[in-house]
């Protein structure tokens, strides 16, 4: 991809993108892309669809907790479909970039067959991990006004992780299984390294609650 168009893409993207949300913000935009290129240069991997795909795959985020959230991806494919075609983009890579954005969502489960998606799969995946999904998590937590953890069970030691209802319980609904979820070997390499943070994270924040 030239320098300008991908300039103009993210010139795009920090106009249309809402800020009220930091979860899904311009800002995590930009993480995601970081980390799609980064994995697309050792996949060798479509720039021109991944660019993109990275920059508006949370053009549309409803809460967590919105009745449409589980319409985010369709709705931001749609929206990005009608920004690349207003550019004359290739049709082609149209149909790519939205493809994977409608197959982006983590909850979903669905395993893209276009590489593309698999690598912007991946890179969204990461800001499930690491020191990130702390101030992601926390700041989503913010907004549904749900408790930090389970006063019994912060740990989910003895029971089924409840992400709707405790903030930590994302870290054992989610991020502990990015990496088995992760397609490519530059993906997984990330998510160990930043896995072995949020771990070292969560056994501080224990050793806090029980008052040592």
């Amino acid at each position: 991809m030239n320098k300008a168009l991908r300039n103009q893409l993210i010139d795009l993207a920090k106009k249309r993108i809402k800020s009220d949300d930091p979860s899904h913000d311009f800002e995590h935009a930009l993480r995601v892309l970081s980390n799609a290129e980064r994995i697309a240069r050792e996949e060798r991997a479509d720039l021109d669809i991944i660019v993109p795909a990275a920059l508006f795959h949370d053009i549309v985020s409803w809460p967590k907790n919105h009745p449409r959230a589980t319409f985010s991806s369709e709705e931001s494919a749609k929206k990005l479909k009608k920004i690349l075609t207003d550019m004359n983009y290739p049709k082609d890579k149209i149909k790519k970039a939205c493809y994977a954005v409608q197959v982006c969502s983590f909850s979903k489960g669905i395993v893209p067959h276009l590489l593309e998606a698999k690598i912007l799969q991946d890179a969204d995946f990461l800001e499930a991990t690491g020191a990130i999904i702390v101030m992601r998590c926390f700041a989503s937590t913010g907004q549904m006004k749900r408790p930090f953890y389970h006063p019994a069970d912060p740990f989910c030691t003895t029971r089924q992780p409840a992400p709707m209802k405790y903030a930590l319980d994302v870290f054992y609904d989610r991020s502990f299984k990015i990496e088995s979820r992760i397609h490519t070997k530059a993906g997984k390499q990330i998510a160990r390294r930043r896995l072995k943070y949020l771990r070292a994270f969560l056994f501080e924040l224990k050793e806090e609650l029980e008052g040592k």
